[in-house]
């Protein structure tokens, strides 16, 4: 495949995002989720890869365990976490002047 070509407004920097709601409970659970989503993979890197207690590649096991790590990551993001989506919320409600 040859003669592949870019638009040039492909090339262009992307837009900052912003919060688009100034709804507190919005903006609390989009930070607890994204925080669950960054706990789901600490707790993948925390296990060594190769299956069920390091057996082989079973894949069943390996999706119950991955299904496992997310439930465990939301229910720690629900309960505070390690603080991270109370300081994003924070963030947040103060950049849409409710802080």
């Amino acid at each position: 495949m040859d003669g592949l070509t870019v638009p040039p407004a492909l090339l262009q920097p992307a837009a900052p995002v912003r919060a688009n709601t100034s709804d507190p409970a919005k903006i609390r659970d989009a930070a607890q989720q994204f925080e669950a989503l960054l706990l789901t993979e600490l707790l993948k890197s925390a296990h060594p890869s190769g299956g069920w207690l390091g057996s082989g590649d079973e894949d069943a096991a390996g999706t119950a365990f991955s299904f496992a790590e997310q439930q465990l990551a939301m229910t720690m993001a629900k309960q505070g976490g390690i603080g991270l989506s109370s300081l994003i919320a924070k963030g947040l409600e103060k950049e849409n002047g409710q802080g």
